[in-house]
């Protein structure tokens, strides 16, 4: 595995949304349930059960699009720091007491240059759009919360 695996992140925003495309609730709190996703999102099950941002990715487009949209544009669920998220495809993130399995990269649509010209292209290379997974665990996370990767037992 990489060589940044011993560092612990932290949750440092959890996002739900209420309705499809419609916007987003910060919380300081959410209910997971294991193969669903966040309890009270409007897009749940699938592949795609919850959706993850870093914060140094976001403070990164920002600084390169000379932009200060808050992260909460990105519409992800969970924005996480000190830990990266690319390549990460098929590994265990355990937040708190919630683990969740990396399914894959989230690719940034076309909504994001709704939210900020130029942003969709930004976020094309190098997972910069966060990354998406599975619940595995019936779990609360709170904001604050430790993030590291675990190994997957199942």
């Amino acid at each position: 595995m990489g060589h940044n695996d011993m560092t612990t992140g932290r949750l440092d925003a959890i996002w739900i949304k209420r309705a499809h495309r419609g916007p987003m609730d910060s919380v300081p709190s959410a209910s997971l349930r294991a193969g669903h996703g966040i309890v009270g999102n409007a897009d749940r099950g699938g592949r795609r059960q919850v959706t993850l941002m870093e914060r140094e990715v976001w403070e990164a487009l920002m600084l390169e699009l000379g932009a200060a949209a808050p992260p909460s544009s990105r519409r992800a669920n969970l924005l996480v720091s000190g830990l990266r998220l690319a390549e990460s495809r098929g590994r265990t993130l355990r937040i708190g007491a919630c683990r969740l399995r990396i399914v894959g990269e989230t690719r940034p649509c076309e909504r994001m240059d709704d939210a900020l010209l130029g942003l969709s292209a930004a976020m094309a290379p190098e997972w910069r759009g966060g990354a998406h997974a599975e619940v595995l665990d019936d779990a609360e996370i709170q904001v604050g919360a430790t993030v590291e990767w675990v190994e997957y037992e199942p």
